[in-house]
């Protein structure tokens, strides 16, 4: 595991809450990881092998030495959270080594719970979906007995995500009766919750949003209060700090006024 994950310095995981966005439609998982992350002030604590995305280096945004890179982990010691971000998407060919090693991960970090956001196309809601943006799926519905987080879904009333596409019967989660629903655009999210191995045992979720691509931060802003309420951590939203990337670099430069006449 240790070719998988770098530490800057000893932090534990254990018995902590683990979200992971999933490159998805409209980035909108990414952008609730990067509020996450700015509001709850997290530091990186960790790279991840980068060989199974695409390459991408960029400036930090906390202003300290060193560069971004495509995978991270942070968290803060007295924060019971520890967030992925994940900012290019997976190359096509490394993507079946990619969830081994990030579920190899998981498995071996004794996290309490593993959240995974993604965002759904909201072109393909069905009418039954139109009363609502975010939805769950709880693979192993044993788990949510074990869990505070997965508790919390169920009593904020979060409605169970079904596939707006038909299906066959036998399409779903290998060595399981309940079928994982397809998720258009929803990248690697189905993936992984599909190759969860019947033994698995920490619990686990996913939060899904249906969201449009174009200017995302409301949709990121939801997901985000969806989740900081099923972790247990409510933020208002006057408290939301938007990181200084959004300021500049989420949308680009503003245009020239003058173009306009």
């Amino acid at each position: 595991m240790s070719s998988f994950i770098y530490f800057s310095a000893n932090f534990n995981l254990s018995v902590k809450t683990l979200i992971v966005p999933v490159v998805s439609t409209a980035n909108v998982s990414q952008l609730a990881a990067d509020l996450l992350i700015s509001t709850l002030s997290l530091d990186r604590v960790a790279i991840f092998d980068p060989q199974f995305c695409v390459p991408v280096a960029g400036a930090r945004d906390d202003g300290l030495k060193g560069i971004t890179v495509p995978l991270e982990l942070y968290g803060k010691s007295g924060v019971d959270v520890v967030i992925v971000q994940q900012r290019s998407s997976v190359l096509k060919s490394r993507k079946e080594e990619f969830v081994s090693s990030l579920l190899e991960f998981i498995d071996s970090s004794n996290f309490e719970t593993v959240l995974f956001l993604s965002g759904v196309d909201l072109s393909d809601r069905t009418d039954a979906q139109m009363f609502t943006t975010t939805f769950h799926i709880i693979p192993n519905k044993r788990h949510a007995l074990r869990s505070p987080s997965l508790e919390n879904i169920t009593s904020l009333s979060i409605p169970v995500y079904t596939s707006p596409v038909l299906q066959r019967a036998e399409e779903g989660l290998e060595g399981s009766s309940a079928p994982i629903p397809f998720i258009p655009g929803g990248g690697l999210t189905r993936r992984i919750l599909s190759a969860l191995p019947e033994t698995w045992s920490t619990p686990t979720a996913s939060l899904l949003q249906f969201a449009l691509e174009g200017d995302n931060r409301g949709d990121a802003r939801l997901l985000a209060a969806v989740t900081l309420k099923v972790v247990g951590l409510d933020v208002s939203v006057n408290e939301w700090k938007q990181p200084k990337s959004w300021q500049v670099g989420l949308f680009g430069a503003p245009h020239d006024q003058s173009l306009y006449g």
